[in-house]
């Protein structure tokens, strides 16, 4: 399995990481937000959208569906209500997390 995000998408995440109410939880395992960013980012294959659709009620949300249209992802994992509340995007489905386990292990030949 491959993930994907884009520079906005790893912006986004920066700010989101350097919320007061996460400084806390990060301290208590160690770790600053640039280190969570800079760990996320190299586990992430990062791909440059060439248009960013206007289709989510959420603006902010729409460079989750560029990037997955950028990455030709065969699916976009969230738990965002915006997102899911849209069910696919062109092709490509939205699920929750639990969703997509369920997905990948009826996918799985049993061992």
């Amino acid at each position: 399995m491959q993930l994907f995000s884009s520079e906005p998408l790893l912006v986004e995440l920066g700010e989101v990481l350097n919320r007061p109410h996460l400084a806390k939880p990060l301290a208590a395992i160690g770790r600053r937000p640039a280190d969570v960013l800079a760990d996320y980012a190299q586990a992430v294959e990062i791909v440059t959208p060439d248009h960013v659709p206007e289709v989510s009620r959420d603006p902010d949300d729409d460079q989750v569906l560029a990037c997955a249209l950028a990455a030709k992802a065969d699916a976009i994992i969230s738990g965002d209500d915006d997102l899911l509340s849209l069910g696919h995007f062109q092709s490509i489905p939205i699920l929750t997390t639990a969703q997509a386990i369920e997905a990948i292990n009826t996918s799985r030949p049993n061992c």
